[in-house]
């Protein structure tokens, strides 16, 4: 199963894609309803508005043998103490080697852009077609691999 945290989600198409190819199930959770290809392979589940209602459905969720796709890494590492895989939409995967270093640094620029009221600090790049590309390819190997 793979399981989206579909707020802004930048490759819903890409994933659907992977997962019927696999078929494998897919299951889209946001707190509000998206347009989504009508395929039994293909779910959504609304969730209510209250604070982190769809990362607690998708930790519920998550289990070994299942995919979390996030850009969440609070998120990513709830799912990964659930034993689920986890890719952020660049294809970049979250470990439970790396998550640390991932919360420190998402840390250490939040207080950077809290001090500076985010005047000189970066956020990430744009996601562009290398991206997807990149996501596609580590997809593809997760699904293979799970």
């Amino acid at each position: 199963m793979i399981l989206v945290d579909a707020d802004a989600c930048p490759v819903k198409d890409e994933a659907i894609r992977v997962a019927l190819r696999h078929k494998v199930l897919i299951v889209f959770v946001a707190n509000q309803g998206l347009r989504l290809p009508d395929h039994p392979l293909i779910k959504m589940l609304v969730v209510t508005d209250g604070f982190d209602a769809a990362d607690d459905a998708i930790v519920e969720a998550s289990a070994q043998g299942r995919l979390v796709i996030t850009s969440d890494i609070l998120l990513a590492e709830r799912a990964l103490q659930k034993g689920a895989d986890v890719m952020d939409p660049k294809g970049r995967a979250f470990t439970k080697d790396s998550i640390g270093a991932q919360i420190a640094t998402r840390a250490i620029m939040a207080d950077l852009r809290a001090g500076l009221d985010g005047q000189g600090v970066g956020g990430q790049k744009p996601f562009g077609k290398a991206d997807r590309s990149a996501f596609l390819n580590a997809l593809e190997n997760a699904v293979r691999r799970l």
